[in-house]
């Protein structure tokens, strides 16, 4: 990798100048979390229930003792044999900062449209604690704008990530935050899809310091060229354009396909 080697006192004035920018960022960055939360809220007046591993539990129950609740949207329908890597590497986040959540009023949970059935042995495989519940046969995934009808399929059109267009699969990945106040009434604060979702994953903050960048140079030019579920590493295999991953030797026609093109 070829790159310009300077003096010492050469690096120092790049680098101060490149500070100031950063500096600015920051700032910045502080002016635009104070609006976000500043946003209007809406309360949700239906009574969401889910599947979790010990029963049912309700949108409420899921806050916990707590009044902030951050959900991940978990990009995994029914019978889908080929998880997200990217939902995987999101949540793969949380498992350290769990404890630093929950002691700050902040509970999290993430929330799938397959059922419990298969989210348990997902979870059980990847060594996941968080709390991961099941919406199938509910509401929530569609009214969040992250699970989609055979008809808006078919139509190629729906509200997706703040805008009408083909969602491409029946189901996506996001993220939402709610706030239960002391009456026990939830509403809605926050929600953020496709690269707003970046800020959730800390690995990038290291590597948008290192030599390489984030170094996504494939054909996808995202985290798809090179992320993998944590556990399949060195073991080959190939991710679809829309994230999901294909272990070595699947024999499924997508991957047969995208190993022949």
């Amino acid at each position: 990798m070829q790159h310009k080697t300077v003096s010492r006192d050469q690096w120092l004035d790049a680098r101060i100048a490149l500070l100031a920018k950063e500096k600015a960022l920051t700032r910045m960055g502080d002016q635009l979390s104070e609006e976000r939360r500043a946003l209007p809220w809406v309360e949700v007046e239906k009574d969401y229930v889910f599947d979790g591993r010990a029963g049912q539990v309700s949108l409420a129950e899921l806050f916990g003792s707590r009044s902030q609740l951050f959900v991940k949207h978990f990009m995994m329908g029914p019978g889908q044999a080929h998880h997200c890597v990217g939902c995987s590497f999101e949540v793969d986040h949380i498992e350290g900062l769990l404890v630093h959540l929950q002691n700050h009023d902040v509970s999290y949970a993430a929330v799938a449209r397959a059922p419990i059935g298969e989210i348990e042995a997902l979870r059980r495989r990847m060594g996941w604690r968080f709390p991961w519940v099941s919406s199938f046969g509910s509401d929530f995934n569609y009214d969040f704008n992250v699970s989609f009808t055979p008809e808006q399929l078919a139509a190629k059109s729906a509200y997706v990530n703040y805008r009408q267009t083909d969602p491409g699969l029946e189901d996506l990945s996001g993220d939402s935050v709610f706030f239960k106040d002391d009456k026990g009434r939830i509403f809605h604060t926050y929600s953020t899809f496709g690269r707003g979702a970046e800020r959730f994953l800390a690995a990038y903050g290291i590597l948008d310091v290192m030599p390489k960048g984030r170094n996504e140079d494939g054909p996808y030019r995202t985290l798809g060229d090179w992320v993998r579920p944590h556990d399949m590493y060195a073991k080959g295999g190939m991710v679809e354009a829309n994230g999901r991953y294909h272990a070595s030797g699947c024999g499924c026609s997508v991957h047969q396909r995208e190993a022949g093109a």
